[in-house]
């Protein structure tokens, strides 16, 4: 009945005689560094839980889009993935605050405000059912495409990809009177490739290891969307584990995503020169047309708060937190 009990378990945790199996999707291209320090971290937790505890990676998204992973872990045979904000948003809206469009000036300022909210996010995706191990910044979303994007009419006519799920950014985009496109990501080269979207905005690692760039031309230089991954197990499954195990599990895995926290940053701006070599040119936005998209984001963002598609108490603190930054560091504060 115990092993039963397991194969039941929505978050891909099944009973074998030798303990727990969980098994994690993810969208991590097999043989990055990325995939290596998720299986060293897989080799540990066994090791250390003397077996009981194992995790079977399903890497470079053979599971399919992050629909098709949450309906797998709500039927048992996955049990949990690696996850964009995008992903999660419907089951806990709050977790996608961070990447509300031109919301930090800098990663700094953005690790800032993550000091004072991050447990709050993390206890949030718990209490929507999902257990976090930290988040993993990837860095700055930039805008990529084939034709340079100077200014907002540089996007007027264009189809712009907004991730499927992201009703956020979606709005966004209206917001900015733009044609946004709705894609998983796995879709996204493809639609690159026959002409479906024009634009899109990842961070130049995100872009190089899934071989969007060889699809776009020009890199727009500002920092559009802050971006961030984070593994997510759901709750009933990862608490059938012994407390003992779980510890483990949450020392590991926190470790590692600590790890990828430090070390993407530094990979996306080595991904950016890496970019440019094989190139694809760098343009320099309007800076009076940013200031203008910047006002119509803030009145937007807030308007999407007050219709209740996030926390406007918690979009409030967050924003009394870059202020509290810019301050702090000479900044003129822009709400």
């Amino acid at each position: 009945m115990r092993q039963l009990g397991f194969l039941l378990l929505a978050l891909s945790v099944c009973g074998l005689a030798n303990g727990a199996v969980l098994k994690i999707a993810t969208v991590t291209p097999e043989g990055s560094q990325w995939m290596q320090d998720m299986r060293a971290g897989a080799k540990e937790i066994k090791e250390r839980t003397d077996g009981r505890v194992q995790i079977k990676y399903y890497g470079g998204g053979i599971m399919g889009n992050d629909t098709k992973v949450l309906g797998k872990i709500r039927i048992g045979s996955l049990h949990g993935g690696a996850f964009t904000p995008v992903a999660l948003q419907a089951l806990y809206p709050d977790i996608n605050l961070y990447g509300l469009l031109m919301m930090f000036e800098s990663e700094a300022e953005a690790a800032h405000v993550r000091e004072h909210l991050d447990k709050r996010m993390q206890e949030g995706l718990e209490e929507a059912g999902f257990v976090s191990f930290g988040f993993a910044a990837a860095g700055f979303a930039v805008v990529m495409s084939n034709t340079p994007v100077r200014s907002l009419a540089d996007l007027r006519g264009k189809r712009v990809w907004v991730p499927e799920g992201d009703t956020v950014s979606y709005a966004s985009m209206e917001a900015l009177s733009l044609s946004p496109v709705t894609l998983p990501l796995t879709d996204v080269l493809t639609g690159l490739q026959t002409g479906l979207i024009d634009i899109v905005a990842i961070p130049p690692i995100g872009a190089l290891v899934l071989q969007w760039h060889t699809k776009v031309k020009y890199i727009t230089d500002i920092p559009l969307v802050y971006t961030f991954g984070f593994m997510a197990v759901q709750k009933k499954a990862f608490y059938k584990l012994s407390p003992e195990d779980q510890a483990v599990m949450r020392n590991v895995m926190t470790r590692i995503y600590d790890k990828f926290d430090k070390t993407n940053l530094v990979d996306n701006k080595n991904a950016k020169e890496a970019l440019v070599n094989t190139g694809i040119q760098i343009v320099l936005p309007d800076a009076e047309d940013i200031a203008r998209i910047d006002n119509v984001m803030h009145d937007s963002n807030r308007s999407l708060g007050e219709k209740g598609m996030f926390s406007i108490e918690l979009y409030e603190e967050m924003l009394l937190h870059i202020k509290e930054y810019r301050d702090g560091n000479g900044a003129v504060a822009g709400e």
